[in-house]
């Protein structure tokens, strides 16, 4: 069994589909188990892997079990990087707040100076367990540019924005597909 650090069912129904064979729960269900809430992480590392890290290593400390954690996001070239680590917050007005104001902050960037990525670190700790201290890390992004509307009905967050080199959004992409380009199945 493997805790994936997450509340985001999006999340957490991609990683199932990509470790098949291995029984994936969130913290939510972690905490159902051991009868004990899990607190939210505080994320305030300055880099996806310091957050990913520190959720990883804080579930596997109050559940016992090894945990798999990511911290992701949004880095646009034109924002100098941003929103980065600060993309599920960037509005503090949830997702269609983060869409609406990165929308305004590329209102009138030209397509060609769009250009983004999605980048994942992925931390899996076990501090009970063979690894101990160490924790283990993966880093994947995916490369494309923001569109000026959202397109299609799938994924979540910044999904309907982020154009692929293929052509699509990941929004327009079925999971299986989707999995097999992006930051995280990466």
């Amino acid at each position: 069994m493997l805790v994936f650090a997450t509340r985001n069912e999006g999340k957490l129904v991609e990683l199932r589909e990509l470790l098949t064979g291995i029984e994936v729960i969130d913290v939510s269900e972690a905490g159902r188990r051991i009868d004990h809430v899990i607190p939210d992480t505080v994320e305030d590392a300055e880099t996806f892997a310091g957050n990913a890290i520190k959720k990883a290593r804080e579930v596997s400390a109050v559940t016992g079990w090894p945990a798999l954690a990511d911290d992701s996001g949004l880095e646009v070239d034109a924002l100098g990087g941003g929103p980065g680590v600060y993309s599920a917050r960037y509005s503090g007005q949830g997702t269609e707040g983060n869409k609406a104001k990165l929308l305004a902050a590329l209102e009138g960037v030209e397509a060609s100076q769009r250009t983004a990525r999605f980048r994942c670190v992925l931390a899996l700790a076990d501090v009970h367990g063979p690894l101990g201290a160490e924790t283990i890390t993966a880093d994947g992004t995916c490369e494309g540019s923001i569109l000026e509307a959202p397109r299609g009905t799938g994924g979540f967050g910044y999904d309907p924005l982020f154009l692929l080199l293929s052509g699509e959004t990941m929004a327009e992409m079925d999971h299986a597909t989707k999995n097999t380009v992006s930051h995280r199945g990466l």
